[in-house]
């Protein structure tokens, strides 16, 4: 599903730490209703955008743009490692976290019961796979029905099921309206599960489009032979912005 209106840009944006540059002139369009993939290589800037968009921090130059409706919470966020105060319940913790943008304990578990934590309400947080974990994590994204839902490598690390599964909540979300961006290196699940994909090397956007116009246009026969066709550099290496190769 796709809406052609923008929600969410970011125009020409740079960001630097000290001296070391890690984005440089970044723009992207996200859309309404789509559920856009961020790839790259290791340290070639996908978290410091996704935080740049989810306004958790300032970049250096450039702008972030959010078009979307006025809303308590425009933009939900999943950080790559979420994690939750221990001795509350799944239930407890998404409700404390639904009280502060106005809603109740239903709502909370309409949230878990979208993710597929309903039957684990009344589990105790810490007692939670690393699977379930970050479903919560996407419940929290959640709430208050953001325009905007921001993942970090949701499925890293996951098994291939709960992978799958955090994919098609990504899904269900952007059928339902929501712009939704991720980071991944599932390659695989990012082009059967994706409308969008923006290629992200060494700070700049080296690709952008469906999955087949990318293949399409680098004659690839798949999303992995184009991302290792567009990415600079030996597979295998760690590039460190700010040194020479």
């Amino acid at each position: 599903m796709t809406e052609d209106s923008p929600i969410l840009e970011a125009v020409d944006v740079d960001k630097s730490y000290g001296d070391v540059p890690v984005l440089d002139e970044v723009s992207i369009s996200i859309s309404a209703g789509d559920v856009t993939a961020l790839i790259g290589p290791n340290g070639s800037g996908k978290t410091t955008l996704l935080r740049a968009l989810a306004g958790l921090h300032e970049p250096t130059a450039g702008e972030i743009r959010y078009l979307g409706p006025e809303t308590a919470r425009p933009i939900g966020y999943l950080p790559q490692h979420p994690a939750f105060r221990p001795g509350f319940t799944v239930r407890e913790t998404l409700t404390f976290y639904a009280s502060l943008v106005g809603d109740d304990e239903d709502a909370a578990m309409k949230l878990l019961k979208r993710v597929g934590l309903e039957a684990a309400a009344d589990r105790q947080v810490e007692a939670l796979s690393g699977g379930m974990t970050r479903l919560l994590g996407v419940a929290q994204a959640t709430v208050g029905d953001p325009p905007v839902v921001v993942l970090d490598e949701p499925g890293s690390g996951l098994d291939p099921g709960m992978s799958v599964h955090i994919y098609d909540v990504a899904a269900d979300l952007a059928d339902a309206g929501t712009a939704v961006l991720l980071s991944s290196h599932d390659l695989a699940l990012v082009e059967r599960g994706v409308d969008q994909v923006v290629l992200l090397d060494q700070g700049e956007i080296v690709q952008t489009g469906s999955p087949a116009a990318i293949r399409d246009a680098l004659e690839a026969d798949s999303l992995l032979e184009a991302y290792e066709a567009s990415v600079t550099g030996e597979a295998g290496t760690v590039r460190v912005r700010g040194e020479s190769a």
